[in-house]
């Protein structure tokens, strides 16, 4: 770790909003990921397209991409961000069995994107569970991460084990 200490406490430990003002406009760009893990036949279900709900994987794409752009609303100390792109990718996998989602969040700005990534992702797997839960209660949300983020003075990052 670069800087060891937390930017949203103050000297005395308060919680506060970190003042980006002084920082350089950027691209800055984050990509995330997550999965849902179901049964086979809950996978197949989504993939025919007659759930009861719908489309579940159209649904849930538009559920992260309008999560990214209300971040700052969920998360208390996030700045309200000029999203330039917001990308929610959903593939079937059949070894989970289930869906694998990434998304990708990018803005020209003084702050980064992490966030934003983060919670396209999370309320897409969320929204996959809500439309399949009546089939499937047992449905697992894992493995939701940061895979890489790119601009601002940090510099790149990207996870040891990111494909």
């Amino acid at each position: 770790m670069s800087d060891a200490r937390l930017t949203h406490l103050d000297a005395a430990g308060a919680a506060h909003m970190v003042d980006v003002g002084e920082k350089a406009v950027t691209t800055r760009e984050a990509l995330s990921e997550g999965r849902v893990v179901m049964e086979k036949a809950t996978l197949d279900l989504i993939r025919s397209g007659l759930s009861k709900k719908g489309d579940v994987i159209a649904v849930a794409r538009i559920a992260g991409i309008m999560a990214a752009k209300k971040t700052h609303e969920l998360i208390p100390l996030c700045h309200p961000l000029l999203l330039t792109k917001v990308s929610v990718d959903i593939e079937p996998d059949d070894s989970l069995p289930g869906l694998h989602v990434r998304a990708l969040a990018r803005v020209s700005g003084q702050t980064g994107v992490e966030m934003e990534a983060l919670t396209a992702v999370s309320v897409a797997c969320l929204t996959i569970y809500d439309m399949a839960k009546a089939v499937d209660r047992g449905m697992r949300i894992e493995g939701i991460r940061l895979l890489e983020k790119s601009g601002g003075k940090s510099g790149d990052w990207r996870a040891e084990s990111a494909s």
